[in-house]
């Protein structure tokens, strides 16, 4: 080879070769090497030999010579032009969440593109020579219809001083909308974003679950259709077809849509001019992905943010405890907003100490009342039990015999169906079988339902007020596409007066008239292993209970439970989140735990758990040996099963890594991944190295 300016010159064909580093979407860390024979940008797709496959890639960098025998090195098949080179700011994020969640880049770069972007199938045949990009092209989008806006609500002073301070900054700042359920933060999110996109930029607006995008997809396109015009608005998330997801992510990609609804998928999206990103909702869950690359939307958002200069906002009535720490300590700024929008109160909170009652299929006298009184002045109530199904098992009263997984180390949950086509199904890998009319050890036939679930709930409400109209909202109830959407529409247009739901009517929601919230079985959260379940708790019942009273007066939340005394409880009467929050980060400060530190957790997974903890006491000792003489910058604790063991005939065991401070648990943890594969293969098991992990 020949090194000229341009590339270096193959001495006996006299072609000029051009290197490139391409990121591959496989499980092997690094890039890897490919010729070209002309000058291929960074940040363009290509096709390229791999094994005995085709797989197409990202080329990520042009150096000048190949990190390996040139001779050795294979050509590339094909450059993909029929899409713009992926900008350097998002090669930028998707380094950034590669080296930080420790993962190869390719297994973030690729995941992240629409499914046709990253198909080699899709290019392959006179048809699809074009791509999918090309053949949507040629398609006409169907023009959405206008939205009539509604009269823009009038600001209250804590919304208007808001607003003043988002569109006051220049460049980059974290900021921590705290609001009050009902205070209003959606119309500080559409003023913020209005004056975005009448600079001419782009605002990302990012919220945790499906089922809140219809009711705030309207709202935005009817507020910002006038400045940015009707097709302007692009929803992003898991529940759209693969052409769908396509169009949406290329329309914001070319800049012809303003603005991007979408769950944490939409965080990777190209967006060339990016103003302002906004996270609702943020203390939720589900911003974390929990399979494959390990992220938090989230986060990656405060990072992107900070990367391009630009605002973001994170809102919530129930912050995090990492967003409040940071906020309490300058990091981040906080803007509150303490009353809410419309003149109504918050709902009163009222325990109901269970501990001496009788409970009629879990329900108390209190609880039943309230109901029947909401019903007579022509008000919905919402019964919220975060457990769907019937029962959480079914038992034999004569031998004792429960409903086990026969692959799980789980109860399997009984789900009743019409006639007696009842089934039992486990929630963790999803078997299902039908329930016998007798018990399988003993044959006797007096097999009962333990516990309640939100079909249970919803039967014993029917019998208790048999006019009353009844809707269920869980996970069975929305499993159709559109189901969710259909479902929520007839609640806000009046249709039910009595609902039945879990965490997914917690979230978001403007029940306009709702003036009651029941919550059964909160108590079962209140002594779970995993240190951030009263944080959960706390959230979860706040969250639904700011459903109560948005649009009525008098709002009322009654929560049943045996431990009233609970500081959990005691801050929910007094809607007092900054109590609770102090007192939770003031317990998680004395013992260590995050925010005030920082975790990895290695999970391992094996046909027998003496594999799975083995590997792990090989994977401790080898950071061991490497911590060395600084054995006090890192807590390694022992490798232990997970609570629910076993999952699928898999055994799962797992090893928690800490440090107080994050770029010491970062070097080491770079150090560490580089050495778990061949742990991992030597032991015959499989596993995920989960930084900043939410559940353990």
């Amino acid at each position: 080879m020949i090194e000229d300016a341009a590339g270096a010159i193959d001495s006996e064909t006299g072609i000029t070769v051009h290197w490139l580093s391409v990121a591959l979407d496989v499980p092997l860390a690094g890039l890897f090497d490919y010729r070209a024979d002309r000058a291929v940008p960074i940040g363009a797709r290509v096709i390229v030999p791999f094994g005995h496959r085709k797989l197409i890639g990202v080329v990520v960098d042009t150096p000048e010579t190949p990190a390996f025998d040139a001779a050795q090195i294979k050509a590339i098949d094909q450059i993909l032009d029929d899409l713009p080179p992926l900008p350097s700011d998002w090669i930028r994020l998707a380094g950034f969440a590669a080296q930080y969640y420790q993962r190869p880049l390719g297994e973030v770069m690729l995941p992240a593109l629409p499914a046709g972007l990253r198909k080699v199938t899709a290019y392959q045949g006179k048809r699809s020579a074009g791509g999918p990009v090309q053949r949507l092209d040629k398609r006409k989008a169907p023009a959405l219809p206008l939205i009539a806006a509604d009269q823009t609500p009038v600001l209250n002073a804590q919304q208007a001083d808001a607003v003043q301070v988002i569109n006051a900054l220049d460049g980059h700042k974290t900021l921590l909308l705290h609001g009050v359920t009902g205070s209003g933060k959606t119309e500080v999110y559409l003023h913020a974003a209005q004056a975005v996109l009448a600079r001419g930029q782009q605002v990302l607006f990012m919220v945790p679950e499906i089922n809140l995008t219809p009711q705030l997809e309207q709202s935005l396109r009817a507020r910002l259709a006038a400045l940015a015009g009707a097709n302007a608005l692009a929803v992003l998330h898991s529940g759209l077809a693969e052409g769908e997801r396509l169009r949406a992510w290329l329309s914001v990609q070319r800049g012809q849509a303003q603005v991007l609804l979408g769950t944490r998928l939409s965080i990777f999206t190209p967006m060339p001019k990016l103003g302002l990103i906004i996270v609702d909702e943020e203390h939720d869950a589900s911003y974390k992905q929990q399979d494959g690359l390990r992220y938090s939307a989230r986060d990656l958002a405060v990072w992107r943010a900070h990367d391009r200069q630009v605002p973001v906002i994170l809102g919530s009535a129930t912050p995090s405890l990492e967003s409040w720490y940071h906020a309490e300590r300058g990091h981040y700024l906080k803007l509150s907003l303490a009353h809410r929008a419309r003149a109504v109160e918050l709902p009163v909170v009222r325990l109901v100490d269970t501990r001496r009652l009788v409970l009629q299929q879990g329900f108390s006298p209190q609880l039943i009342d309230a109901i029947q009184e909401r019903l007579d002045q022509g008000q919905q109530a919402l019964i919220f039990l975060n457990r769907r199904g019937y029962a959480p098992v079914l038992n034999c009263a004569s031998c004792g015999w429960v409903s086990q997984c026969p692959r799980c180390s789980a109860y399997t949950v009984l789900h009743r169906g019409s006639g007696r086509r009842h089934r039992l199904q486990c929630h963790h890998c999803g078997y299902q079988v039908q329930a016998p009319h007798a018990c399988p050890d003993c044959g006797d036939q007096d097999l009962r339902p333990m516990g309640r679930g939100t079909q249970r709930v919803e039967e014993h409400l029917a019998e208790l007020f048999p006019q009353a109209r009844i809707a269920r909202i869980d996970a069975d109830s929305t499993r159709l596409k559109g189901s969710a959407a259909a479902l929520f529409a007839k609640v806000h247009a009046g249709e039910y007066d009595l609902l039945v739901g879990t965490q997914m009517v917690a979230k978001g929601h403007d029940f306009v008239n709702l003036g009651l919230v029941g919550v059964l079985n909160a108590d079962a959260m209140l002594f779970a292993q995993d240190f951030r379940a009263p944080e959960r708790l706390f959230s979860q019942l706040m969250q639904v209970a700011g459903r109560a009273g948005r649009h009525v007066k008098g709002g009322e939340v009654i929560i049943q439970t045996d431990y009233p005394d609970q500081p959990v409880y005691q801050s929910l009467v007094r809607h007092d989140y900054a109590g609770f929050a102090q007192y939770s980060l003031a317990e998680r400060e004395s013992i260590g735990l995050p925010p005030c530190a920082f975790q990895a957790l290695l999970t391992a997974e094996a046909r027998e758990l003496k594999l799975a903890l083995d590997f792990l006491a090989q994977a401790r000792v080898w950071l061991q040996e490497q911590i060395g003489d600084g054995g006090a910058a890192l807590t390694l604790y022992d490798p232990v099963p997970l609570r629910v063991v076993r999952v699928a005939n898999i055994e799962r065991a797992q090893l928690l890594v800490e440090s107080l401070h994050r770029p010491t648990l970062q070097v080491f943890l770079a150090q560490w991944s580089a050495a778990l594969p061949e742990l991992a293969a030597k032991a015959r098991v499989r596993y995920q190295l989960e930084v900043d992990p939410l559940e353990i």
